[in-house]
């Protein structure tokens, strides 16, 4: 007995149909265009012909192009005028290029195409299978170009919809918060001329455990939108940027700054530069059981990048936590014993990275602690 098994074919998954892509063939002989076209022609290719080089710009224009296999020796506008062109115009200067030439191999007609934005080049006569080869591989990189853009395009929405979310969830916590503040001061000044130390206390607490609240979300607030801040780079003065910093902490008695006179002048964008200084510095200080707070800054120069160092003489940091000051939240005291929100260091690494460097820590327990970070040239 013969048994038959009969497929649903509704229930499989329809397989994904790539986008037409259009393929340009430029040459003022016909009898070329024909044969390239014979060659080419393929399911889910959409062969477009022009005979001249001012009919090619115009339907490059008009028309999304995967890849231009355009004729090198042309009456009027030759192939090399017409990729330059194509390359001037924002609208074509990334569509590939390949040229068919009859031309001599010689290295300089070689060079002149690829200066003039060719990818690739191929020579009369035509092999078909290199022609058929070359092509595969550009409609390829073309179907993953548009991949990737699109990608990269929803990445982006989503990226805004964190930042419009983060800034609601932001704005909704800030208020209670306020709420909560205003209540502090409200009991604070009425709580009359001798008030038992529980209350001073809890009050007290209060205000230090939401002033902690705010900071905590204004920090997130920050991070969330470090890596969508971008500001015009220019030339930073080092020396100068560490002064003003240690001018806006005020004097304080305790502390000594000691700065090396030879800091260079870097490409930054100075106020995302400014806030890691400004943090290495703070943590110096704030972490810092020293009677006499000492912080040194000093830098090392190499042909691709410059090395900072911030040194201090403070708290320390144990082996085993050394790796995880950089994530968020983290600090380098308990949570209960502090006011920090454990944001600053993870900022500090974020921007850094963003440069193309790396930070790294060297420290004692007890002794202090030594933070060097590389700023690329």
């Amino acid at each position: 007995m013969i048994s038959s098994i009969v497929t649903d074919r509704s229930t499989e998954t329809p397989a994904v149909k790539k986008e037409v892509v259009n393929i340009l063939l430029v040459d003022d002989r016909p009898e070329n265009l024909i044969s390239l076209e014979s060659m080419l022609e393929s399911e889910g290719r959409n062969i477009i012909k022009a005979n001249s080089g001012n009919e090619a710009l115009k339907i490059a224009l008009e028309n999304e192009i995967a890849l231009i296999l355009l004729d090198v020796q042309m009456p009027d506008m030759d192939g090399f005028e017409v990729a330059r062109l194509l390359k001037e115009n924002s609208r074509t200067r990334d569509t590939a290029i390949i040229f068919v030439t009859a031309l001599s191999k010689d290295e300089k007609y070689t060079m002149q195409g690829y200066e003039e934005g060719a990818v690739d080049y191929i020579h009369k006569p035509l092999d078909v299978n290199i022609v058929k080869a070359k092509v595969n591989v550009f409609e390829k990189l073309f179907h993953q170009q548009k991949e990737l853009k699109a990608s990269n395009d929803k990445l982006r929405s989503t990226n805004k919809q964190l930042d419009e979310f983060v800034y609601i969830v932001s704005h909704d916590l800030k208020a209670p918060l306020r709420g909560l503040a205003s209540l502090a001061a409200f009991l604070e000044e009425e709580i009359g001329e001798n008030p038992k130390q529980e209350v001073i206390d809890l009050i007290t607490m209060m205000k230090s455990r939401t002033a902690r609240m705010q900071g905590l979300i204004d920090g997130i607030l920050h991070y969330s939108r470090m890596g969508n801040v971008t500001e015009s780079k220019e030339e930073v003065d080092t020396k100068e940027l560490i002064n003003n910093i240690i001018d806006l902490l005020g004097h304080q008695d305790n502390v000594t700054f000691n700065v090396s006179d030879s800091l260079p002048v870097v490409s930054a964008e100075r106020i995302k530069l400014h806030e890691v200084f400004q943090n290495l510095i703070c943590n110096g200080i704030k972490y810092n059981n020293k009677e006499k707070v000492v912080i040194k800054i000093w830098h090392e120069e190499y042909p691709d990048r410059y090395e900072f160092c911030v040194q201090d003489n403070g708290i320390g940091i144990k082996p085993e936590h050394q790796e995880k000051i950089f994530g968020i939240f983290q600090t380098l005291v308990p949570k209960d014993k502090s006011e920090s929100t454990g944001i600053g260091l993870t900022i500090v690494k974020k921007i850094v990275e963003q440069q193309g460097g790396n930070i790294m820590i060297a420290s004692t327990f007890g002794e202090g602690s030594t933070f060097r970070f590389v700023w690329s040239k």
